[in-house]
């Protein structure tokens, strides 16, 4: 009996322990959620910037529009993305060389050289920076580039200040028809001066009169050499000539006193000295340079193959001053420089 009830008790022991053994499983914890993950937007990437350097042969009414107006048009163009490094060679040809040979140092983005010599010492000093010319008469002539087609295609391009030569021409018998000889007055160190007096030579041998050139070598003999063109000249053609440009005095001061009339090439000039002149704005040229430039420093064109690009117009302009004090009657179609 005892063993009995002792192996009751002992089976319900274990049956209990069985059941606490195989009890309901524990419910896990949801796991926690995440935070959706939030994108962090691309940060934008900063504006490409430009360094271009700027030479400017002299200070000159005319060159100082074309700097302005290439400055203006880049700005515009490509707003806080360009530095300038504006420089003056003060009319001295070997500091257009030292001016640029800094910049070739400083690796700018492009090069602008303002008139003729600024743009040869560029071209000597690199074939790689892009170099754009503005205030350049003749780039054939310039560069000594032969059957020059309009597209230099190295890294050179620009702008030309070349007025319609024939046009400049026909104005000498329009302002002094009784006049038989013409004195061609230009600098002999600037190439492209003396294409625009062979040029404007041979359109006024068309219309019957007689050229003789006075070309001076610099200011040294500058007066010398314009008192005898307008001791053996009617009329005086004055060309786009750096030096005349720095020197109108000279000019103004022999001729004006003798009763000679001056025909200029271009506007600046003719303001110091002269009559009458077909004119550009020079601004405008540094404009269309400044729009050149911000296609060649974004990519978007190879200078290689951009041809040389003119003035879109040309105005004719009187110097009324000195109109009034030779006596003067003024042509129609023409305005007085402001």
């Amino acid at each position: 009996m005892k063993k009995k009830l002792l192996a009751l008790i002992l089976a319900g022991v274990m049956t209990l322990s069985l059941a606490a053994c195989g009890g309901a499983k524990e419910t896990p914890a949801p796991a926690e959620e995440k935070p959706a993950e939030t994108e962090t937007p691309a940060e934008t990437p900063a504006a490409q910037t430009y360094k271009v350097g700027i030479c400017q042969l002299a200070p000159h009414p005319a060159l100082d529009a074309a700097t302005q107006g290439f400055i203006d048009a880049l700005n515009e163009a490509l707003p806080g993305q360009v530095e300038f490094d504006n420089q003056n060679a003060a009319g001295e040809s070997a500091t257009c060389a030292t001016i640029v040979n800094g910049f070739v140092s400083a690796d700018v983005d492009l090069i602008m050289a303002n008139a003729t010599p600024a743009l040869q010492a560029a071209v000597a000093a690199t074939s790689d920076i892009p170099v754009l010319g503005t205030s350049v008469t003749e780039y054939g002539v310039a560069l000594g580039i032969k059957d020059f087609s309009g597209t230099v295609g190295t890294n050179v391009s620009g702008t030309s200040d070349l007025a319609p030569l024939d046009q400049q021409a026909a104005m000498i018998p329009e302002w002094c028809p009784e006049a038989k000889t013409v004195g061609l007055l230009y600098c002999s160190a600037e190439a492209n001066s003396q294409y625009q007096v062979d040029t404007v030579q041979a359109e006024l041998e068309k219309l019957g009169l007689t050229c003789t050139q006075y070309p001076f070598s610099d200011t040294n003999d500058m007066a010398s050499v314009t008192q005898s063109a307008v001791d053996n000249s009617d009329v005086v053609y004055v060309p786009t000539d750096n030096t005349c440009a720095n020197n109108t005095g000279i000019i103004d001061n022999i001729a004006r006193p003798a009763g000679k009339i001056v025909i200029c090439g271009e506007e600046g000039i003719c303001g110091g000295c002269g009559v009458a002149t077909l004119s550009i704005s020079y601004y405008d040229l540094g404009v269309a340079t400044g729009k050149m430039a911000a296609k060649v420093l974004t990519g978007e064109a190879d200078i290689a193959s951009m041809p040389i690009e003119y003035a879109p117009q040309f105005t004719k302009k009187y110097n009324e001053p000195i109109c009034t004090d030779l006596g003067l009657t003024v042509p129609e179609g023409y305005e007085a420089i402001a």
